[in-house]
């Protein structure tokens, strides 16, 4: 058959992703992929210097995405479908662009590890993303923060005559429009898959890309790539070269056969072709090649300890089989950001399909002999020059402009486009797009002033430079000195933000957002107490102005709740952090983030025994983050009982 485009509905059990938190992210990230300054002095010099390259502090001007839960329903979820004779792939264009799953058909197997529930976790840059299919990472270290948000698509003339399908938005964290083109030519049992990351600015911009494929795996399932040493990064948060397929007695490229999660970055050297490959106890699998632009070549894996076995079933069901992950980058490894000129851009082509190597020489003991097995397959069934040959192809067709519009992504890089009068030919931002969102910024783009919130709860900010000059001309009211602050925060100006904060404070009708963000920066600064006094501030008067029974309110209620009672039992004062607790609405009360913090609540009381019986009526942090020991740390200070398996969600070993 033709290759065929088509509209779907996927329906899956979901948990819904919530309202956006309304406070803006002023807090530095807490990030596990970081080392520390003194573990460089070994790496690589262009290693070494791209891991200090444009680090972020904070998610800005990204909202924090956090009010999920753990209820799932059967959910409708927009879907393209990309058919022919060999491939199917199912593309989320609501959700990232993620390809949820690519299908063999003649063999009748899924490539990719197909989740089969849509259920948030904390494990992006911003919150909430999930786990399962082909997932593209822009932005900085971590999972982007469209995980869990729309993007533009519509159908593009395809190099061979037939279609393809754009995706293309704004990556807000460091200001860049990107595309990803799929194209599944007729013949073809290889998905190529075009990306282009463009800088429009005049100051160079630093990027980070990572393609994240997940694989299905058991205990017999082999990563491969062309390699013979990786850097290994585990949360303990220490980056070292270790030798592949083998490091500490035990055989990496078995995912199942290390005990605790870990990334390993493949060494692939210069000249060698970029590929790496997920084959099960037949030869059988996935395997994913590129243009050489896109260097690294990453294993992640879950390990067999009961943490990653817990996280597995977490993001999952329990019942369902497990999976690892294998990625491609512009880096060696993931904390490296590479910088791109004004004015310049970067574009490679991907290609994802099928692969069948000899079982013997794939899971034998000779890795030289499983690596060149398995590449001269790749070789057979896509050579590659056939790979630059189709970059070649696609890329003359990236500027091509879209036709039939197939989703809507967000507001915020027509607003872009429109200020900085950008052209960027095949990825239209048009007006049409623009939002509610987007219009008090829009009247300070055209008119010079900062229209005040439709409501009590402000509204997103901006932060880069472009708009915090256009902040700091516009009339000082209270609202507009808020986001100035804000965007000073960002550029690390601390000083400067809590000038304006304290200059909106003195005039402001409502003044628990200014008194909030002063809260932070002072407890930023190791002045708990102070912090405690505008914490508590804040939320009596949030409370004041709330209005029961309205979703925006409950959502800035939890948050500022949950951040006041934090910072007063953190300055000791648990009579104050028990008073915003009855503050809170019995539904907030109720979710397991809120039950955690009730029995540290309890525990500052001196109430253990009722502490403990939190516990043991059981409960879920819905946003429990990426690598967080909470859990343990609070059992811990209640008994000397093994943490139930539970509440064991631990990444790394104990120290």
């Amino acid at each position: 058959m033709a290759t065929t485009v088509r509209r779907a509905v996927l329906t899956l059990p979901a948990a819904a992703t919530g309202p956006e938190n309304p406070l803006p992210a002023l807090r530095p990230l807490d990030e596990t992929h970081v080392i520390d300054d003194r573990d460089r002095a070994g790496l690589p010099r262009d290693m070494a210097r791209q891991l200090g390259h444009a680090p972020l502090t904070t998610v800005l001007p990204v909202r924090l995405l956090d009010g999920y839960g753990r209820e799932r329903t059967p959910t409708d979820l927009d879907a393209i479908v990309i058919e022919n004779d060999h491939l199917r792939a199912t593309v989320l264009p609501g959700l990232g662009g993620r390809i949820h799953s690519l299908v063999h058909k003649p063999a009748g197997r899924d490539l990719v590890y197909t989740n089969p529930v849509l259920q948030p976790a904390d494990f992006a840059l911003n919150g909430a993303w999930f786990s399962g299919g082909i997932e593209w990472n822009i932005g900085a270290t971590g999972h982007t923060t469209l995980s869990c948000a729309p993007v533009h698509a519509a159908l593009v003339p395809a190099p061979d005559g037939g279609e393809m399908v754009r995706l293309w938005e704004w990556e807000r964290l460091r200001d860049l429009p990107f595309q990803v083109d799929l194209w599944l030519p007729d013949d073809s049992a290889f998905l190529h898959v075009g990306v282009r990351i463009r800088n429009p600015h005049e100051q160079p911009a630093p990027v980070y890309w990572w393609s994240n494929i997940a694989v299905p795996e058991d205990a017999r399932t082999r990563v491969l790539a062309p390699a013979d040493e990786a850097w290994h990064f585990g949360y303990e948060r220490a980056l070292t070269r270790v030798p592949v397929p083998e490091s500490g007695g035990t055989d990496r490229t078995y995912p199942t056969r290390s005990e605790y999660p870990a990334d390993y970055f493949y060494e692939v050297p210069d000249g060698a072709r970029r590929w790496i490959a997920s084959l099960d106890e037949e030869g059988r699998g996935l395997v994913q090649t590129s243009t050489d632009l896109l260097r690294g070549r990453k294993l992640f894996l879950w390990g067999s300890g009961r943490g990653g076995r817990r996280w597995q079933e977490w993001l999952t069901e329990p019942g369902t089989g497990g999976y690892a992950e294998i990625q491609a980058g512009l880096a060696r490894t993931q904390l490296e950001h590479v910088p791109l000129e004004p004015g310049g851009e970067f574009s490679w082509l991907e290609s994802y399909g099928p692969l069948a190597a000899d079982p013997a020489a794939v899971h034998g003991a000779d890795w030289a002999a499983a690596r060149a097995e398995t590449e001269q397959r790749l070789a057979d069934a896509l050579p590659r020059a056939d790979v630059d040959a189709a970059y070649d192809a696609w890329r003359a067709h990236a500027d091509v402009e879209p036709g039939e519009r197939l989703a809507t992504g967000s507001g915020w890089g027509a607003l872009e486009v429109r200020r900085g009068r950008y052209k960027l030919p095949g990825t239209p931002f048009t007006d049409d797009t623009l939002g509610e969102e987007q219009a008090p910024w829009l009247a300070l783009l055209d008119q010079g002033t900062f229209p005040g919130p439709r409501g009590a709860v402000p509204g997103p900010a901006l932060v880069s430079w472009h708009w915090r000059d256009m902040l700091e001309t516009a009339p000082a009211e209270p609202h507009t000195e808020y986001h100035l602050g804000i965007a000073q925060w960002h550029a690390g100006d601390r000083a400067q933000a809590v000038r304006s904060w304290e200059r909106g404070l003195a005039t402001a009708g409502s003044r628990w957002p200014l008194l909030r963000c002063l809260a932070v920066a002072a407890l930023v600064s190791g002045q708990r107490e102070l912090a405690a006094e505008y914490y508590a501030e804040a939320f009596d008067g949030l409370c004041a102005e709330r209005t029961d029974g309205d979703g925006a309110w409950t959502t800035a209620t939890a948050a500022l709740g949950r951040e006041a009672i934090e910072a007063l039992l953190t300055a000791g004062r648990a009579e104050a952090a028990r008073t915003a607790w009855q503050g809170l609405p019995p539904e907030v009360r109720a979710r397991g983030r809120f039950r955690l913090l009730e029995a540290q609540l309890l525990i500052a009381e001196g109430r253990k025994d009722a502490a403990k019986a939190v516990f043991d009526a059981g409960f879920e942090v819905a946003d429990l983050r990426e690598g967080a020991e909470i859990l343990e740390e609070v059992w811990h200070r209640l008994t000397d009982e093994p943490l139930p398996d539970a509440y064991n969600y631990r990444m790394r070993p104990r120290t």
